[in-house]
């Protein structure tokens, strides 16, 4: 487990996870909203909805709320955060199922749709592409796969330095003490296996999902839906 991961476990970072996302990254609320209506596009009332990196149950909850019938399989390699989606969903935790673990421990499916948010930037690309493809093979023909993550152009050293000093900038802009922020920016650069976007749609293809579509583009963030 490296660094990133490791900060998952911790039961103080756990316990602040919930206000991160909103201060980090620009148009989380919306974002989340967007990919329920794109994945409610293709679904009828009784969906059965994957949620890969489920670990804090935000996006569950927001999916959960808008439409009644939908049920969801949640996974995530971290119990802590397990534990805190649990929390998050309070009543609505009977209609979600939860799994330890990474892509290989979701059930099989077959699944109406799937939703992977601000997880795949922690995945290396080999790794991404076959985190892909066993979702993919999760689904039914088709089926909506909803994805947002950091994605931004880096076509030199230069470039991914600016945006990824544009990310710390933001973090400031909302409230991090500029420390933590420089510390946040240092942690991406040096831990995180960051792509541009053209390169992630490239692995949406290798995958197999078709008709890949961007959605959301917010600063150093990029959202598309693809179709299995």
């Amino acid at each position: 487990m490296n660094r990133l991961g490791e900060h998952f476990s911790n039961p103080q970072a756990v316990a602040r996870y919930v206000e991160g996302p909103v201060r980090a990254v620009p148009g989380f609320c919306d974002m989340q909203r967007m990919a329920s209506l794109l994945i409610a596009e293709r679904v009828g009332e009784d969906a059965r909805v994957l949620v890969l990196g489920a670990g804090g149950g935000l996006e569950m909850k927001v999916f959960a709320d808008a439409h009644p019938g939908w049920t969801f399989d949640g996974v995530d390699p971290s119990a802590e955060m397990l534990a805190l989606a649990e929390r998050t969903l309070g009543l609505r935790a009977s209609r979600a199922r939860l799994h330890k673990g990474y892509v290989d421990d979701a059930p099989v499916g077959p699944f109406d749709a799937a939703a992977c948010l601000l997880t795949l930037h922690f995945i290396p690309a080999d790794e991404r592409r076959r985190t892909l493809a066993e979702m993919r093979r999760r689904l039914r023909p088709g089926a909506p796969l909803v994805v947002a993550h950091l994605s931004f152009p880096q076509q030199d050293e230069a470039e991914r330095a600016l945006w990824l000093s544009r990310y710390a900038a933001f973090l400031c802009d909302s409230g991090v003490e500029r420390g933590k922020a420089e510390q946040a920016r240092a942690a991406m650069d040096a831990h995180l296996p960051l792509f541009t976007p053209e390169q992630d749609e490239s692995l949406l293809r290798d995958a197999g999902f078709s008709d890949a579509s961007l959605f959301y583009a917010a600063f150093a963030f990029r959202g598309w839906v693809a179709y299995a």
